[in-house]
């Protein structure tokens, strides 16, 4: 007996001295294996890139990453450590590994593209999934008994943290000392505010009670005789729904006043509102209308703009559908149902010259450029190009042999002709008219190139040929489209680039002349477009549609409105730009014409400011229409506007 207990303390101090010498568990480490260091699990390592640990222990402490120099310890240590080139971060645990020899050939064969020793590249294919149906099919397999039962690795882990346990090497964390129960269970008082400390009054916020309103003479025993109501009163009050109102009652003494009926519902009522309803501070914000409006200047820091009328101009006996001034700003031409078209003096108001047409005036436009005296009308399906001869004789004649000096060129047979060019002579020639231009259909609108050698006409029912640009010096036109893109309205011409704005009904094609394609396509976010203007600057543009909307477009911010203006509460006939002052305008059916202030910054950062600042009236309505067109006058900040009840009229 005294051999075998003897025996048994020598056992046990040879089994400890076998764990405590366990060998190094990073000898025999394989990097087949994962790595037993990596102490956050199969996770991406990018996600502690930002943090100064790496995984935690047993203990849930943070494990530090290895201490890493700045750029300047590693550029020391790839200038003086010689195996700098061959030495690698390990991603799983952040320290640096040196590789071996083997390791660098392994690499640089990969890199290279070889196959391993020993391993022959032409083996001959074995097809182990087949469309066969087998026996025992691969996938089919059952899982082994080894996936039921833990690794011996992971029980050889587990039987050394027990053993280390036990011994004591490794301590647990430190258990919470249990406090008292007077410490646990911590009462307050829920309507204390003295004793309480700050950070627990952030967290419990004191909610007032509502505030009754306090009691007047309609609650009084003895009201004044005006607060008593009648019994008509009594009964409306009794039948109407909703909160039971106090009816005033007059009492002799304060002795004869009964009890509240409702006082126990009242109090009962209360108490499940405070027991039942979570009361929560709502937090309103008391902001002034005020100071929701964006603050724009006042209207006398922006001027000069037009403010009141100054002339009136009348000789017309139908409605005066359009006007254009000449570049210079001295004349006007006017064009009217009825089948006229009047030059009149800027300065004095006076009718210097009228021209009789066949036809109601569509369109007019006055040739912008200044060297030229030419107005081209529009007039059912022709386009009239007339010399007023009033002004500068000079400038007549230039323009006369401008136009005479034409050298007729034998037309190409396989182009068809889209229009035909008239000359007019003797007393038609004498009385101003030039030329002709016969279309197929009816046209709408015409504009001027700003250069004044071509000009563009638009039919809208013209299908293919709806858009026609006309060049006055070769007396040819051309059509640029092949095919409509729908019911063209206008079209204007870019001020400098070769492009040109076609307005349909919904939406703005911006076409470039020179590649010969689209360039952009506005969205009009309304129903249907009724005009157009193009910034002199040429990089922003406005539409007015029938829908009373104005919308400005930044071309170079997007291809949908900047900004939209209501204030019309009718059809929008015209908007236009001034070409030297920031001012736009429109002129709508409700016989208005609203001036607006509209800067552009050459600062690409800051956005246009767009500010109205004047209602111009004083047309008439006639036939259910208002304001039909309106110009600026090229050089002064007037503005032109022509109406229904056959007056032209200019705002100074």
């Amino acid at each position: 007996m005294p051999s075998s207990t003897s025996t048994l303390p020598v056992k046990k101090i040879e089994k400890e001295r076998k764990i405590t010498q366990l060998p190094d568990e990073y000898e025999y480490d394989s990097s087949d294996e994962e790595d037993i260091r990596n102490t956050v699990g199969n996770i991406p390592m990018e996600w502690y890139r930002d943090y100064d640990h790496i995984g935690y222990d047993v203990e849930g402490k943070k494990l530090l990453k290895p201490q890493k120099g700045d750029q300047l310890d590693e550029f020391l240590d790839k200038m003086e450590n010689p195996d700098y080139w061959r030495t690698v971060d390990n991603k799983s645990t952040g320290q640096k590994v040196l590789l071996s020899k083997e390791d660098v050939n392994i690499i640089q064969n990969m890199q290279k593209f070889k196959n391993p020793t020993g391993s022959n590249m032409y083996e001959p294919w074995v097809d182990y999934f087949s469309n066969e149906k087998m026996i025992h099919p691969i996938s089919n397999r059952p899982e082994t008994k080894a996936s039921f039962v833990p690794s011996r690795w992971e029980m050889l882990k587990v039987s050394q943290m027990v053993h280390a346990l036990k011994m004591g090497w490794m301590k647990p964390s430190r258990e919470k000392t249990v406090q008292n129960e007077e410490e646990e269970n911590k009462f307050y008082m829920l309507w204390k505010d003295d004793q309480e400390s700050e950070i627990t009054k952030q967290y419990r916020q004191y909610i007032p009670a509502p505030k009754v309103r306090l009691p007047g003479h309609a609650e009084s025993y003895n009201p004044p005789e005006e607060y008593l109501p009648s019994e008509k009163q009594k009964l409306k009050k009794e039948a109407a729904r909703g909160k039971p109102r106090l009816i005033p009652t007059k009492f002799s003494s304060l002795r004869l006043v009964p009890a509240y009926a409702n006082y126990i519902r009242d109090r009962f009522e209360r108490c499940l509102d405070l027991y039942l309803c979570p009361r929560q501070r709502k937090v309103r914000m008391n902001v002034n209308p005020e100071d929701l409006i964006p603050k724009l200047p006042k209207p006398r820091d922006l001027q000069p703009f037009p403010t009141t009328e100054s002339l009136v101009f009348r000789g017309h006996k139908g409605i005066v559908r359009c006007i254009s001034p000449d570049p210079k700003g001295q004349w006007i031409a006017s064009g009217s149902d009825d089948k006229t078209v009047k030059i009149w003096e800027v300065a004095t108001g006076r009718c210097i010259k009228t021209f009789k047409l066949d036809s109601k005036v569509k369109s007019i436009a006055w040739n912008p450029n200044p060297s030229l005296s030419i107005i081209v009308i529009a007039i059912e399906t022709c386009l009239i190009l007339i010399n007023p001869e009033v002004g500068d004789k000079l400038l007549s004649s230039k323009t006369d042999t401008l136009i005479s000096s034409f050298e007729e060129v034998e037309p190409q047979p396989d182009k068809p002709k889209v229009s035909e060019w008239n000359v007019y002579e003797d007393k038609e020639y004498e009385e101003g008219y030039r030329l002709k231009i016969q279309h197929q259909r009816e046209i709408s609108h015409v504009t001027w190139h700003g250069k004044g050698d071509y000009f563009a006409s638009t039919l809208p029912k013209g299908e293919s040929k709806s858009v026609l640009i006309h060049q006055l010096t070769k007396r040819r036109s051309q059509n640029p489209f092949s095919k409509p893109k729908g019911l063209v309205q206008c079209v204007l011409f870019h001020p400098i680039r070769p492009f040109l704005f076609v307005a349909t009904q919904r939406y703005v094609r911006i076409y470039n002349l020179m590649k010969q394609s689209l360039s952009k396509k506005l969205v009009g976010n309304c129903r249907w477009i009724s005009s157009m203007a193009v910034h002199p600057g040429g990089d922003n543009v406005i539409i007015g549609s029938y829908d009373s909307k104005l919308s400005w477009f930044d071309l170079d911010l997007s291809t949908k409105p900047y900004h939209t203006l209501r204030h019309h509460t009718k059809a929008l006939r015209q908007v236009t730009y001034h070409k030297r002052y920031p001012l736009f305008a429109s002129a709508s059916d409700d016989l208005s014409v609203i001036i607006c202030h509209g800067m552009v910054y050459s600062d690409l950062l800051q956005n246009p400011l767009i500010v109205p600042v004047k209602i111009l009236r004083g047309h008439k309505a006639a036939k259910g229409l208002g304001v039909l067109d309106c110009q600026f006058h090229p050089s002064q900040p007037w503005i032109f506007t022509a109406g229904s009840d056959s007056t032209i009229r200019l705002f100074t």
